[in-house]
């Protein structure tokens, strides 16, 4: 009874969350402080952790959200907002409709394949925040461009960050990393060959929304998955989204050329705009930020060792959590891909004809643009850390496992989705049940390496729904107080997603 009673109050704060931005349209804002709120009380007053504990568990959420999440976010936003004043977004929207006039399509190119290679490359809300104000600044409906990089964000993060999610399963699990990254990528490809019919749907809002597409967003989702399980099969956890987006990227748009219907429908085709006076140096200018983006993002990951390693020795490590099981928390001051985003936007804004000072004026604004999303971040992620550091997520994850019992590799999904639900990462998830996940798969003589690649592909999912992962969205376009039309739009295809995972992991794990 008691352990019942737990279970009930340590949901409270995520029952919360649910209710405030939906039932009660409550901005995220103003919902996830009092989340936090929540969650300090019942931390307090019934898991009986020390204040100071509380605090300081608090404080290391607050310095997280900070850094490496809010600068990247305000690092996107500002590139982004550079691109606007200096007018070469216009460049980039008319180059992209030399490629296709048909919305579509560029949905799949830039929220699926330009979205899926941000999140391999960075991670930490870039995919999600460049791609939605990329596809807003073309004319998109803001709403829809944010629904629709929350999505095609889903199945990316498991192999998010160079890897990330997926190393770090196989740190806390003891698990072989090899066989970790093909059961995930097993278990994500009906998903992923899914989520190119989703965006377009979502795109044409038609009976007719696969009339003279069909086949292009077929070889959208299959250019992307099969390179993904061969990188993953072969190579390891580092590079299979950013080999499969890339591939995704050149085939849809190959596909475009060789298959698209000249006579595109106009409820599916952008205006017409003159794509012929775009010189190569106008259109190298246009896309400098966003190629320095990419050069310094590569330049500086692990698949750079030796520049990676020079850059990690810049960090301060600092002992905020003061409660057992507390480790230092470090600022890495030169490897966070938020700083390379900032100086990708400054070159890029200075060789696109801006003032240095302008720059800076730019920057000051964006900052102050975002400072609601600032809020909810700090507020969601601070949560997450007392929730974690007090045992609060411990109690819903063992009931969760005395519940399901022998179906418990039907849920095991939804459990990794909690997990990312709360933090808003998919590594995070990886920390929080990953290893409970093997050690149930032993308890109930299952392959652990699949179970605990469930844990990932339910993370994956529960990613589009989390409060940070929407507070970016919003921020990227401009849609305040709009977290509820989000939410809504893209709770559904979560719960989508995690039934066939759910289905997936089940009959996996009876037959391996």
């Amino acid at each position: 009874m008691i352990m019942v009673i737990s279970f009930i109050l340590a949901l409270l704060p995520i029952i919360w969350l649910i209710a405030a931005l939906t039932a009660l349209k409550m901005p995220g804002y103003k919902a996830c402080p009092i989340a936090l709120a929540l969650s300090f009380l019942i931390v307090i007053g019934l898991w009986k952790m020390p204040i100071l504990d509380s605090i300081t568990a608090i404080l290391e959420g607050a310095a997280m959200s900070l850094w490496p999440i809010i600068i990247v976010i305000i690092a996107a936003v500002f590139t982004y907002n550079v691109c606007i004043h200096t007018g070469y977004m216009e460049i980039i929207k008319k180059m992209l409709a030399g490629v296709t006039r048909d919305k579509r399509v560029l949905v799949l190119i830039i929220a699926w394949g330009f979205g899926g290679f941000m999140e391999g490359m960075a991670g930490f809300g870039t995919a999600i925040a460049i791609p939605a104000s990329m596809l807003w600044a073309l004319g998109f409906d803001p709403v829809l461009s944010a629904i629709v990089c929350l999505i095609a964000n889903s199945t990316p993060t498991a192999f998010g960050s160079i890897g990330i999610p997926t190393t770090t399963l196989s740190k806390v699990t003891g698990l072989n990393v090899a066989s970790l990254s093909v059961d995930t990528v097993i278990q994500l490809a009906p998903i992923i060959i899914l989520t190119p019919y989703i965006l377009v749907l979502l795109t044409a809002k038609s009976k007719k929304a696969f009339k003279g597409v069909g086949l292009i967003t077929l070889i959208s989702g299959l250019s992307f998955v099969i390179p993904e399980y061969l990188v993953a099969k072969y190579v390891g956890p580092e590079l299979p989204v950013v080999i499969g987006s890339v591939s995704s990227m050149f085939c849809t748009i190959l596909a475009a050329k060789l298959f698209e219907r000249k006579d595109i429908s106009p409820e599916f085709a952008m205006d017409a705009v003159a794509t012929n006076n775009i010189s190569k140096n106008k259109a190298l200018t246009a896309w400098l930020p966003f190629i320095l983006i990419f050069i310094f993002l590569l330049g500086t990951s692990n698949l750079v060792k030796p520049v990676n390693s020079f850059l990690a020795q810049f960090k301060s490590s600092v002992q905020i959590y003061t409660g057992e099981g507390g480790t230092p928390y470090s600022f890495a001051w030169l490897s966070t891909p938020g700083l390379w985003i900032i100086l990708a936007g400054f070159i890029g804004g200075i060789a696109q004809g801006a003032k240095f000072t302008k720059l800076c004026a730019i920057f000051k604004d964006t900052v102050l643009q975002m400072m609601k999303t600032i809020v909810t971040i700090m507020s969601i992620i601070a949560a997450s850390k007392l929730m974690g550091y007090s045992g609060m997520i411990a109690s819903i994850a063992d009931m969760f496992v005395k519940l399901t019992g022998s179906f418990y590799p039907l849920f095991s999904p939804f459990l990794g989705s909690i997990g990312s639900f709360v933090t808003g990462s998919g590594t995070s998830a990886s920390v929080l049940f990953g290893g409970l996940q093997a050690e149930t798969a032993n308890v109930l003589n299952l392959n652990s390496s699949w179970l605990a690649a469930a844990n990932t592909a339910g993370a994956t999912a529960g990613k589009m729904i989390s409060p940070q992962s929407i507070a970016i969205a919003v921020g990227a376009t401009a849609l305040e107080s709009k977290e509820n039309l989000l939410l809504k739009g893209v709770i559904k295809y979560c719960a989508i997603f995690i039934i066939l995972m759910g289905i997936i992991s089940y009959f996996g794990a009876q037959f391996l």
